[in-house]
């Protein structure tokens, strides 16, 4: 079996903040005095070194088409240590020409006035977790800054265009404890007239293993919950973004465009404590992997923590999880190349979503509906069947 083989994205983990928040489930540490940046960095650079010559045969001649330094909290790092660690990985593997480089970044003005630096250091994007504009939210979501802080550091970013950033996004959540639908739209609100190019707005979900899933607090009901999203998606549309992934707005040409590759069915490698990634090989296997999570076994250097081959009756699932979260047509031949599969496997499923409104079809692609977008974990489910 042939595949032809995706972009390939590198995504790096930072696993430090300043505090753990309370609905946090990411691999994430709370700072206990100076952070070892330089020695982590170190480590980095080696467990890529590690994977380039472990999966060589899969990487070929692909070039980094993307990068995502994610956390944890990657603005705790100098722009000094980030544009060593970019400098190095080019030395090591080639970046496709104008790749998008993203870092996520607290808003604290302290990490904001280093934006510009991290700007002449390679990085192109950055995403801040603002989450909330209102004093009570922010101190309930366990968040270090506040609103105004917020505000600056949208300015501290777009200041930092003159220094090469081409874009940035701010994070908002809604369906907070006790948020009311008038009080979601008003941060909504306040996060559109900061007018983002890109504007990530997602609820709240309680997981597993977080303060909030110990100590639950008390969330909008059901139909408060979609009047947010229904009054909140007409707000964002009429000031001129477009929604493209479940929880993702921008204005044209502002797509993150790492997150569309995972989305897409890429692959990925990843570095740092607890990254997961995938690897695609030409022969037909592909493989998920992932990294040890807490610092203290990574910086011994025990990077490798597991391995897993997709199983070909597992690929459909994989592939429609991670495209239907998309909004745009699904080109059935994309399906096949990243497969391996031919279409006809998933044939008995597809015409099941069609009786049930789910998707839409043409000759050549799948297009989920929004009546689709409702039941998504029951058309998934089909494709476990």
């Amino acid at each position: 079996m042939q595949l032809t083989l995706p972009p390939l994205s590198l995504y790096i983990h930072i696993p430090w903040c300043v505090q753990k928040c309370p609905y946090c489930d990411f691999n994430s540490h709370a700072q206990k005095g100076i952070i070892p940046e330089a020695e982590y960095i170190e480590h980095l650079l080696a467990d890529l070194s590690q994977d380039l010559t472990a999966y060589k045969e899969a990487i070929g001649e692909r070039k980094i088409y993307s990068i995502f330094i994610g956390g944890g909290t990657p603005s705790l790092f100098s722009a000094e240590g980030i544009g060593h660690l970019l400098s190095e990985i080019q030395k090591r593997i080639p970046f496709e020409q104008g790749l998008e480089i993203t870092l996520e970044a607290n808003p604290g003005t302290a990490e904001a006035e280093r934006f510009i630096g991290y700007a002449k250091a390679g990085v192109t994007r950055i995403s801040m977790g603002i989450q909330s504009f209102e004093p009570e939210k922010l101190l309930k979501l366990g968040r270090i800054h506040d609103s105004q802080e917020a505000k600056q550091a949208v300015k501290f970013a777009q200041n930092a265009a003159s220094a090469g950033l081409k874009s940035f996004n701010i994070d908002l959540m809604h369906g907070l404890p006790n948020q009311s639908v008038k009080q979601a739209l008003e941060d909504l609100k306040q996060g559109i007239a900061l007018n983002p190019p890109h504007l990530s707005w997602y609820q709240l979900t309680i997981e597993p293993n977080t303060m909030f899933y110990y100590r639950q607090p008390t969330l909008p009901d059901d139909d408060e919950l979609w009047d947010i999203f229904e009054q909140g998606h007409q707000l964002l549309t009429e000031a001129g973004y477009e929604q493209y992934e479940t929880s993702a707005y921008s204005k044209k040409g502002f797509q993150c465009q790492h997150n569309l590759n995972y989305w897409r069915f890429g692959d990925y490698l990843a570095i740092g404590c607890g990254a997961h990634g995938k690897i695609s090989y030409p022969t037909g296997e592909i493989y998920r992997f992932s990294k040890t999570k807490h610092p203290k076994g990574y910086m011994r250097g025990e990077y490798q923590y597991s391995k897993e081959l997709i199983a070909l009756e597992d690929r459909p699932f994989e592939f429609f999880m991670n495209r239907f979260r998309l909004l745009e047509a699904v080109p059935k031949v994309e399906f096949e190349m990243y497969t391996g599969l031919s279409a006809k496997v998933v044939k008995p499923t597809m015409d099941w979503a069609l009786e049930q409104n789910y998707i839409t079809e043409t000759e050549t692609d799948w297009q989920i509906t929004q009546h689709g977008k409702l039941f998504l974990n029951e058309l998934l489910e089909k494709f476990l069947d």
